[in-house]
């Protein structure tokens, strides 16, 4: 008990410190927008590379999940290539990832195994290894389906989708420190808060330090995810068990403190850099709207359904977004259209679309470089939700933009390479490239 009551007074120091670090990190230059305000050596300029967390696919290469690293450097001789993969020994839907607060390790998880592996990517970013595989979550907390990776100051918050019971929707967060080890469970609410019924979806993580608020967002649970997208949409029973809400946290104590209704399942948040600023932005994937969360004057949050995103009739199922870190653009991806869009988000109460591209048969992941300058997209979203036949393409594509159109840089076939199915990513760099950072081992931010 002691020791477990030092972790926690060392993290919340930690914590202070980094809070009041916070309005510094996010003005100076630095790498995707969607990282967590606590990550620290982050990219100064252009990112060296970009690892991919790809799904396996049987009769490609090994067959297993793993992390790809590809050149994005235009002054490199492999530009545009894949320099390294690094195999996990099975498939296990790989999914999503994150950095740990140091920068130096990548945590990365399966919807179906619920495995979580730590790559070190601060060593050699050109050559991540695994440094460790964590295979406990569920039996510590009886949750399933890891998706968001969100860093705290010497800890690794992880929001799931699903639970052992039952395979549905109802789930929580688990809280990791960066050795690994497992330290709290907190279950996403069920019951009433502030008048408004909870339905205990979860999805994505995002926090505001300023303003001492976590959000999280809502979608469905394993027996859903896990099912065959056409099989899926003909049921009527199974398209009810989809999330409807967000909640806002008091992220000090970690409780829930209100419900938001926001129909149609709620994905990405982005909250906007600016540090005047008190808004995120999240898009619904089934009923293709933006909705803007932003705190009124008398600090209850609020929520407003602000844009459409295509025809909504077609369901377009936008599936990720990406936010300007001057928060005045956003990119959307629609998976099923497979397009690309760009809305003027200058005026967060009217978001404005000025650009949209036919990117691939399917798109899914976009994330966009901190200078604006670069967008790279990947196609796969669940492999039994992905097209079949042609429109079954897996990529990875960079493009340049210059706040007119987006023109191709450079594209990887996974399908050609045999690599798998390609779905989040992150950036890096070479040490040169990034903040100074001194050599620490695996969980060593205590």
């Amino acid at each position: 008990m002691n020791r477990q009551r030092t972790e926690w007074i060392r993290a919340f120091l930690a914590w202070l410190l980094l809070l009041a670090a916070v309005a510094f990190s996010t003005a100076a230059g630095a790498d995707e927008t969607c990282n967590s305000p606590y990550t620290s050596g982050l990219i100064r300029g252009q990112e060296d590379y970009v690892q991919v967390w790809t799904l396996g696919v049987e009769g490609w290469g090994d067959g297993s999940d793993k992390l790809v690293t590809v050149d994005a450097n235009p002054r490199s001789k492999t530009y545009g290539k894949v320099v390294n993969s690094v195999s996990v020994g099975g498939r296990g839907e790989a999914h999503h990832m994150g950095f740990t607060d140091d920068r130096r390790y990548l945590w990365a998880g399966g919807l179906d195994d619920s495995k979580i592996f730590v790559f070190d990517v601060g060593t050699d970013p050109s050559k991540p290894k695994l440094a460790r595989t964590i295979s406990d979550l569920t039996e510590r907390t009886g949750l399933v389906g890891p998706h968001t990776f969100y860093a705290l100051p010497g800890r690794m918050l992880v929001g799931n989708l699903s639970n052992r019971a039952d395979n549905g929707g109802v789930t929580g967060m688990a809280l990791y420190n960066n050795r690994g080890e497992f330290v709290q469970k907190y279950m996403m609410p069920t019951g009433t808060v502030q008048g408004a019924k909870g339905d205990g979806y979860g999805y994505d993580v995002a926090i505001n330090p300023r303003k001492n608020a976590l959000l999280t967002s809502s979608f469905t649970g394993r027996d859903n995810y896990m099912r065959d997208l056409g099989a899926l949409i003909k049921d009527p029973v199974a398209m009810k068990h989809f999330g409807h809400t967000m909640v806002l946290w008091d992220l000090k104590a970690m409780q829930p403190r209100q419900i938001l209704d926001v129909p149609g399942a709620p994905l990405e948040i982005r909250w906007s850099l600016n540090s005047k600023d008190n808004w995120a932005i999240t898009a619904a994937a089934l009923t293709s709207k933006l909705w803007l969360i932003r705190q009124g004057a008398g600090g209850e949050w609020q929520v407003k359904e602000v844009g459409t995103i295509g025809d909504p009739a077609k369901v377009p199922l936008p599936v990720d977004i990406s936010i300007r870190a001057d928060a005045k653009g956003l990119w959307v991806n629609t998976f099923m259209d497979g397009m690309t869009r760009y809305f003027d988000i200058s005026d967060p109460e009217h978001p404005k679309q000025t650009y949209e591209k036919h990117t691939g048969s399917q798109v899914n992941m976009i994330s966009e470089s901190w200078d604006g300058k670069r967008i790279y997209i990947t196609s796969s979203l669940l492999s039994h939700w992905d097209k079949t036949g042609a429109d079954n393409e897996q990529f990875l594509r960079a493009f340049r933009w210059d706040g007119k159109q987006l023109t191709p840089a450079f594209e990887i076939d996974f399908a050609k390479e045999k690599l798998g199915r390609p779905h989040h990513m992150k950036f890096s760099a070479r040490p040169t490239g990034t903040a100074a950072l001194d050599s620490a081992p695996l969980g060593s931010a205590y």
